[in-house]
This record gives structure tokens, sequence and C-alpha cells, in this order.
């Protein structure tokens, strides 16, 4: 079990915690995405690993136990750390108000989680459906709706603001894969690290973005566009390493 080997669950954990906030700041500065966009991709990358993250992990052949273990433990960490790091990085740019972020977070966060542990002892069968369908259906909605209205944003900041994304995701997956690599973790583990850190739980930046105190609406826009581009990235890593046997990396 996990107890007895805690150390790839804290390589992880702080992968998570260390490289998401930080680049997406950086990227956000560093490509000078408009205040409303900037926030909403601190956002995602403040925001816990992944709801489908241990999906792409049994498809990975990576260790899924360790998957289930990092994405429980991020999600609990995040409903002090998301507003407090999201309070940090992003109020140069647009006042921020943890303690609302922290509110929503604990709506979004623990009630679904407890919700989903009685579910699962009572009906496990529906449970596991639900889980499968939910996370695409809700972000395939909210981007439908964000995109329908705001067009005009989207033209001018959208090449921008994919990049970013697709930078921010990229960047996860790949320190996500070296870090634990540089530590000597045996392969498994490396694949594991990589999706948890690639990985981002897109539909809580989204609903904090909508309704945790920010002015603009576009600052949904990022949480919506990172949605899809980690799950592309993500599942496309999955169908390489599934190939692979896990002895080469």
């Amino acid at each position: 079990g996990w107890g007895q080997r805690p150390r790839p669950v804290f390589i992880g954990l702080a992968a998570q915690l260390l490289v998401m906030p930080s680049l997406a700041a950086t990227l956000a500065w560093g490509l000078q995405l408009s205040p409303p966009l900037a926030v909403g991709l601190i956002l995602v990358g403040c925001c816990p690993g992944g709801t489908a993250s241990n999906v792409v992990a049994l498809i990975a052949r990576a260790d899924v136990a360790l998957s289930v273990v990092m994405t429980t433990l991020s999600t609990l960490a995040a409903v002090v750390l998301t507003p407090r790091l999201t309070e940090l990085l992003a109020s140069q740019y647009v006042p921020v108000n943890g303690w609302t972020l922290f509110l929503k977070v604990v709506q979004v966060v623990l009630l679904p989680v407890a919700l989903g542990v009685v579910l699962k002892q009572g009906f496990p069968r529906v449970a596991r459906r639900v889980q499968l369908v939910m996370p695409p259906l809700a972000v395939v909605m909210i981007v439908a709706s964000i995109v329908g209205s705001q067009r005009a944003a989207l033209i001018e900041q959208g090449p921008r603001l994919l990049m970013a994304c697709l930078l921010l995701h990229g960047g996860g997956f790949l320190l996500g894969h070296l870090i634990p690599r540089l530590m000597g973790e045996p392969v498994p583990v490396r694949r594991t690290v990589s999706i948890e850190v690639g990985m981002q739980n897109s539909g809580l930046a989204v609903v904090l973005a909508r309704s945790g105190g920010f002015a603009s609406p576009i600052t949904a826009l990022p949480g919506a566009i990172s949605a899809v581009i980690h799950c592309l990235i993500g599942s496309g890593l999955a169908a390489s390493w599934r190939r692979s046997e896990p002895s080469d990396g």
C-alpha cells in the first residue's frame, strides 16, 4: 500500500503543487495575456489534479493506485491551497477574494467527494458510470456556452491563450515525468506523476472563474480550453505509453 511507500506520493504532490501554479503565472506574464485570461490561466494552474487522470493512468499502464492517492490528496489540499495560491499569484491582475474562493471550493470539491463516497458504498455500478461520463460532458457544455458568448475576445486573444494552455499542460506532463525520473523513480511512477501533474481539474477552474467573484466572464475561458487540451495530450500519451513496454520509459 501507499502507507509503506510514501516517497512517490510526496514527489508527485510536490511536483503538482510547485510546477502548475508557477508555470501558469509565468506563462500568463510572459505571453502578456489580458488580465481576465491571465487570472483564468492561474486558476487552472492552482487547481488540483484532474478527475479523468485515474482513467488515463489505467490506459497508460501507469500506477493507478498512486494516481488515485495523488488525485485524492491534491483535491483535499486544494480546499486550502487553491484559494491561497490564486490570491497570491492572481491579485496583481484583479482583486481576488480568497474567502469567496475557499467557500466555492468547499462547495464544489468536498460535497461531491462526500456524495461520491456515499454513491460508491450504496450503488457502485451507478457511481462508476457517472464518474466516466460526467467530467467530459460538463466540460463540453461549459466550453460551448463560453465560446458562444465571448467570440470577440476569443478572436483577439485566442491564439495566445491556446499557446498558453498548450505550454502549461505540455510543460506539466514533461516536468511531471522528469522530476520523478531525476529522483530515480521507476517508469510506472514517472508516467503516473506526469499524468497527475499535466491533467488539472479544469472544471473546477471554470466554476471558480464564474462564481468566485471575478468580474469578467472570459476569466472562465482558459479553464474551458485547458479542459480540452489536457484531455487530448493525456489521451495521446496514454495511448503511446500503452504500446510501449514499461521498461523503456
